[in-house]
Order: C-alpha cells, then structure tokens, then sequence
C-alpha cells in the first residue's frame, strides 16, 4: 500500500480540535502503530480492517475526512454486512479515534462557501492523526515488551534443557514446560526464569564417567590410560595447597587456552579477561563466572577455565564441571596448583 501525506485543513469542521504538529501526516505510519498496538484498546483484526478501508478513501490535499457510504465500506474491506460497520464505528468513537460529522439527511459531503469556507459532513480521522505520537509511544513500548519477553522466554528453555540432561526426572522441568505453553506476561516470564535459575543452581553434577575410546591391544597399556585420567579427574577434587601457583607456569602448561589470545599473557589479570573471554564459548553464562569469582577468588576461578580446556574431551560439560568445582559440593576440593604441575609432567613425558 501506497503512503499517503495528508495536507492539513484549518477551516470548517475538521479544524475544530485545533492545528496538528506536523505540516503533513504520514497516515500509515499512524494505522500500523495502532495496528501493532490494538491489544492495548481491545481492537480485533476486524477493526483494523475497517480503518484501513477508511484510510484508503482519503486523498492528499483532500483532508482527514471520509465521505464514502457505507455499502462503499462494506466492499472494500472484503463484503462484511453494514451491522458489523458500525459496530466498528462506533468503537473507534468511543475510543476518539473517529468523530461524526453528520448532516441533516446523514449523507456524507462537504459544501464550500464563497469565501472559500467549507464544511465536511462525514467520518472524521482528525482525532486520531492528533494522537499520533501517543499511539507510536504505546506500539513501540508494545514491541519492546515483545521482543523482552522472547528474550528472557529463549535463557528458560536453555535452562531447562541443561536440566533436562542432567536430571530428566526432575518434577520442576514438566511445571515450567507448562507453564510456557501460556502467553505470560513478562514479570511472569521474569519470575519463572528465577525459579529456573534457582533449580540450576542446586544442581549438583557427580563425576563425569571417561569417555569411550578406542585403547590399544595391549592390556597393561589400557590399565595405565584409565589409571591416568582418573588421576588427573582426583586432583580437580584436592584440597588446596599452601604453594601459590605461578601465572607463567599455567600460561605455558594450559596452551590451549592460550591459542586462543591474541595478545600474550603477562599477568593473573589478563589471565582473568582472557577467562571470562573464554567462558561463554565453553557454555559457561558470564554471570555463573561472575559468581564463582565471589565464591572462590578470580585466580582460582580463572585457573578452572584454563585448565579444564586443557583437559578437553575428558570433560564431558564444561558448564555443569565448573559449576560443581566452584559453586558445588567439590568447590574447596579444586586444587588449580596440583592439577597444573600434573598436567605439565604430562607433557613433558609426552615430548
């Protein structure tokens, strides 16, 4: 549909509820915010259609004013009956978005003095052009609400698909699946992604079995595979050491976490920025970062990051691990230094 400017008139009856803002009205611009903000009126499709049926009749210099009859109406919104019309009408007059301007025998026209005075008898849109800026504020705050709510709707199903696999069982998953299946209002989508936060928060991940993998022929070499992974799975669970740990010495051992920086790592507080860099791409959320450096300090913290992309595919979740070695049951088990000095005999061993 074409857009149509519409020239403002300053005399007759369509200049008695005073001058507009602008010199010219974009009118579609005004339909589409009522439309997108109907809900907010309790306006139904139907209405929507009517108005733009209306709309469509107005010409450019003409004014806001709409002289067709109603059977004209009736057929250009698709051959609804003329009860229904006025049905609608009569919304949109007592919303104010519509004013009558009825002559003596209700027909619709308008007549021009001399003087070039004119009076319009028929629909007037003034009303609702006047409103424009009111309706554009309400359809944008209506959009941001929209776009809140499948934002916050998208972190409560990944939510709930991390609890899924780890706890199938858990009653709470079948509750909010439920419960999504309405159309919540956004505090109600706030409130239920709290909950799930907190059941995410509770759960506590045992160890992850070793990963299947295709071992040698030899039995006394498959023994010695297995008895080395769970070594290095039982230093994650330690207690800590009273040795600091040395930042060159985790840079140096835990290469693959510093492949990924693109800047060299002089100190624990790059080593921090390039952890929290780090997290995200490991399926770790910002803020469950954020909560384990208030729980266990940002060395140890980062340290965790480092090392458990050191170790790989040894670890099945990187997200519910640091959780359980930070934020769980195991959080003063984790010992960054032992793990690291094992994983750099490891490697040297390896060479």
């Amino acid at each position: 549909m074409a857009f149509t400017k519409l020239s403002i008139e300053t005399a007759g009856a369509d200049a008695t509820r005073g001058s507009f803002p602008p010199s010219e009205t974009d009118v579609w611009t005004i339909f589409r915010a009522l439309r997108d903000a109907r809900s907010v009126f309790g306006l139904r499709p139907g209405h929507i259609q009517t108005l733009q049926a209306m709309l469509s009749f107005l010409k450019p210099g003409h004014g806001e004013t709409v002289f067709a009859s109603n059977n004209s109406l009736c057929q250009r919104v698709g051959g609804i009956d003329e009860r229904t019309l006025r049905r609608h009408i009569n919304r949109f007059v007592e919303l104010g978005f519509i004013k009558r301007n009825d002559s003596s025998n209700r027909k619709r026209y308008r007549v021009r003095s001399s003087g070039g005075k004119c009076i319009s008898y028929g629909l007037s849109l003034t009303p609702l052009l006047q409103r424009a800026s009111e309706l554009i504020a309400i359809a944008q705050e209506v959009e941001n609400n929209r776009r809140d709510r499948i934002f916050v709707r998208k972190q409560i199903l990944t939510k709930l698909a991390h609890l899924e696999e780890h706890d199938p069982s858990n009653a709470f998953i079948n509750h909010a699946r439920k419960a999504l299946r309405r159309k919540l209002s956004l505090p109600e989508y706030h409130a239920l992604l709290a909950n799930t936060d907190a059941e995410c928060q509770s759960l506590s991940t045992p160890d992850d079995p070793p990963e299947t993998m295709e071992l040698p022929a030899n039995d006394g070499q498959t023994v010695r595979h297995q008895s080395k992974s769970k070594e290095e799975k039982k230093d994650l669970d330690r207690n800590i050491g009273d040795e600091a740990l040395d930042p060159d010495l985790l840079i140096s051992v835990c290469d693959q976490a510093t492949s990924f920086s693109t800047e060299r790592l002089r100190n624990w507080l790059d080593i921090e920025y390039h952890a929290r860099t780090l997290a995200p791409m490991m399926g770790i959320h910002p803020e469950t970062f954020e909560k384990a450096k208030n729980a266990v300090g940002a060395q140890k913290a980062s340290c965790a990051i480092f090392i458990m992309l050191q170790l790989g595919k040894r670890i099945r979740d990187f997200g519910a691990y640091f959780h359980s070695i930070t934020l769980g049951q195991r959080q003063n088990q984790f010992d960054p230094l032992a793990l690291v000095k094992r994983l750099s005999e490891t490697n040297e061993r390896t060479v």
